[in-house]
């Protein structure tokens, strides 16, 4: 009985130690209130853009052209790779903040990103002090 609870928190522990944690959205917040992120209205988007994942409120969308920090309107429960939706586009080849969607969630604000601002946001989950 000790070994097989010894294994399950072994297991446990290991499991949440391997487990990206999720950028706390305050944290966010701060980082566009202190680097005061320039915001736009719409970016040129292509087939190839991907994003990368900050908490269910933000996202790093990746273009060609540069990255970009979307804040959506709402808690975004579809980013999940379970639940596929649609997006809506007023047109093909651009994304525009209060319009547009990703993956169903509308898209609130678009803050344009330096190449720095995106390493630095990918890396605020995993800063000293944040139990990782």
């Amino acid at each position: 009985m000790k070994h097989t609870l010894l294994f399950a928190a072994a297991f446990v522990l290991v499991a949440c130690a391997t487990t990206p944690r999720e950028v706390e959205k305050e944290a966010v917040e701060d980082f566009i209130a202190v680097r005061k992120l320039p915001e736009v209205d719409k970016i040129r988007s292509d087939s190839t853009d991907g994003w990368y994942e900050l908490n269910n409120y933000y996202v790093i969308y990746q273009t060609r052209r540069g990255d970009y920090l979307f804040q959506f309107a709402r808690r975004c429960w579809e980013l999940d790779e379970q639940r596929v939706t649609a997006d809506k586009r007023w047109d093909a080849n651009t994304v525009r903040a209060r319009f547009d969607t990703l993956r169903g969630c509308r898209i609130d604000k678009i803050f344009s990103l330096t190449e720095t601002d995106a390493d630095e946001l990918k890396q605020l989950g995993s800063a000293p002090g944040n139990g990782t």
